[in-house]
């Protein structure tokens, strides 16, 4: 049995299948369609624990959370908001494994973009790597909100009133999150830039 990581890493062989018929099939009760339909958004999910959990057994662990509690609420979502909620849930999960361990996340950024395959150049994994470090590292001094609402709006690519959605908050408050928190990301960046030269 593949682990999320594998199959996150193997790409979205079932991410052209539309969820319409497997989503009924699963409240149906046919293991093969929720699979399916798990293969279709674990990418999705296990990225975005991992740049909100902050290392890959943490992601794994936010993800099979996050995928028990689609199985157990199967026949309470409706299709057309079905990714609202894994964001939604996946950001809680990972809020709530954060407080459990009362700890910042390690690398998520790192780990994240090595789902994501580099170019073959040497020097521009280097530069890529360099960034993604950077990156990581003025995210982690993000306050758990704000870091959230970057890693939806920009990394994710959700427009703002998905993340709102996604949040439980109004849009008004996730542009003021993203904005405070491009400001201390920019920040950061320019102290560790000009801290190196």
């Amino acid at each position: 049995m593949r682990t999320l990581a594998l199959a996150a890493m193997a790409g979205a062989a079932d991410g052209d299948e539309a969820p319409s018929g497997l989503l009924d099939a699963a409240r149906a009760g046919d293991l093969a369609a929720f699979e399916r339909l798990m293969r279709r958004y674990e990418r999705l999910v296990l990225v975005t624990a991992l740049r909100l959990a902050g290392s890959l057994p943490d992601a794994q662990d936010v993800s099979q959370e996050v995928f028990l509690k689609l199985y157990r609420n199967l026949g309470k979502l409706e299709e057309d908001a079905l990714t609202t909620w894994l964001y939604r849930v996946t950001v809680n999960a990972c809020y709530d494994l954060r407080r459990r361990r009362g700890r910042r996340p390690e690398s998520p950024v790192e780990e994240a973009g090595q789902l994501a395959a580099s170019g073959d150049d040497p020097q521009e994994a280097l530069t890529a790597a360099e960034r993604r470090r950077v990156l990581d590292l003025s995210l982690r001094m993000l306050p758990e909100k704000e870091r959230a609402a970057i890693v939806l709006r920009d990394l994710e690519g959700l427009p703002t009133p998905e993340v709102a959605r996604v949040l439980g908050s109004s849009e008004a408050t996730v542009r003021s999150q993203i904005s405070k928190g491009r400001v201390k990301m920019r920040g950061f960046v320019e102290r560790y830039f000009g801290r190196r030269s």
